[in-house]
């Protein structure tokens, strides 16, 4: 637990609590809402074929999350730390322009 919390650069355990709850939340949300957000904007399998149907809801699922994540660390108390893991996830596949 003491690597972790170094690693993330965390002080007490109950954020490292507080931090897997949040990414469980976020993940879960994220996978919730995409079905109906797919049903609205009328995206099937059967109107962009199977392999674009999951592109986009995958495009879609990632983008949502991204958001999420970070709505969900603030308030849960953790933004800062939220909005790091972000910006160093932006950065590492290749969208550091938009986190600088």
């Amino acid at each position: 637990m003491e690597k972790l919390k170094e690693r993330w650069g965390i002080e007490q355990n109950w954020q490292i609590i507080i931090i897997f709850i949040v990414f469980a939340i976020t993940g879960s949300t994220a996978s919730f809402i995409g079905q109906p957000i797919l049903n609205y904007l009328n995206i099937t399998s059967e109107s962009f074929g199977t392999f674009g149907y999951w592109f986009i809801r995958i495009v879609l699922l990632f983008v949502m999350y991204q958001f999420m994540l970070v709505f969900f660390g603030w308030l849960f108390g953790q933004y800062k730390f939220f909005w790091n893991f972000e910006k160093k996830m932006l950065k590492r596949i290749g969208l550091k322009r938009f986190v600088d």
